[in-house]
């Protein structure tokens, strides 16, 4: 009996070993690239930190010596058109994701429940419209604002970056109306709701996650997007921060100390937007993938 346990035992031990190696290995490859994909934020802020010359010296220094605040202080105390740069980005940020949000929920709620003819070639044309670049579209958009008198102010960049944000924003949406049981509805009509109030009642708040998810990406990318503001506004009262940047690279250099300063104040909302609704982000795409 004790031979018989030792020799179970030691039929075993070596998958154990090999199971703690594996674990090993993707513990260090994972630490591995995390660091890699962190590294340029944390170049960006030490950087910002540097003087000029620290900022040039060879080799190159991964913690500057004496911290210098000066592009902080020129920048966002000393010189306040920053932050008017950042108060138009959030205008634009906000105002795209509010205006995603209103036109994809019920459009993704009618591509789920409706039976709409052509159904899944309109899927396929959401899904396709994401592959081409923004470039294709400033110009048209540039063209059609001028005409009815949008270019050069902030509306006419909500709308040309919404044209990027509703078919994502439609296709994660939909999964969730469609995981959701039609029984909910049907108690709902019986209750004395129309079709409108089925869905803003009781359909919509049970999309939560997928709704929150939408809302902190199409945020995200209303903030940092820099084509469609370079091609629609001139006007540098009206320029969000990505173009507020752009500014510190001139034609006989560029300002670094200053352009890492505010890049860091720039990724600020991003960071906080992933650190607070990172449980929302990852279970929405997740679970908006699988719902299908």
């Amino acid at each position: 009996m004790i031979t018989t346990q030792n020799s179970y035992r030691g039929t075993k031990r070596p998958a154990l070993n090999r199971r703690s190696w594996n674990t090993i290995m993707l513990t260090v490859l994972g630490i591995f690239f995390t660091v890699v994909m962190i590294f340029p934020l944390y170049w960006v802020i030490v950087s910002s930190l540097k003087n000029t010359s620290e900022l040039f010296s060879t080799p190159p220094t991964f913690f500057p010596h004496q911290i210098d605040w000066s592009p902080y202080i020129s920048n966002f105390i000393q010189n306040t058109d920053m932050w008017h740069y950042m108060g138009n980005s959030l205008q634009i940020a906000l105002g795209t994701m509010i205006l995603t949000l209103v036109l994809a929920a019920p459009m993704a709620y009618g591509l789920a429940r409706l039976p709409i003819k052509g159904k899944q070639g309109l899927l396929l044309v959401f899904l396709v419209v994401q592959m081409f670049p923004s470039i294709m579209l400033a110009l048209p958009l540039f063209v059609i604002f001028s005409q009815i008198g949008l270019v050069n102010s902030i509306p006419a960049v909500i709308l040309a970056i919404t044209t990027r944000t509703l078919p994502f924003a439609t296709l994660v949406i939909r999964p969730y109306f469609l995981s959701l049981p039609r029984d909910l509805e049907d108690a709902a009509f019986i209750d004395g709701c129309n079709l409108w109030g089925a869905f803003y009642r009781i359909i919509l708040p049970l999309s939560r996650p997928g709704m929150l998810t939408v809302g902190a990406l199409t945020f995200l990318m209303g903030w940092s997007d820099f084509l469609f503001p370079l091609t629609l506004i001139s006007d540098d009262s009206r320029r969000p921060l990505t173009l507020g940047i752009y500014k510190f690279i001139g034609e006989y250099g560029v300002r670094w100390n200053d352009l890492m300063a505010v890049s860091v104040i720039a990724a600020l909302p991003i960071i906080l937007v992933f650190i607070f609704g990172q449980r929302y982000i990852t279970s929405g795409l997740v679970a908006g993938a699988v719902k299908e």
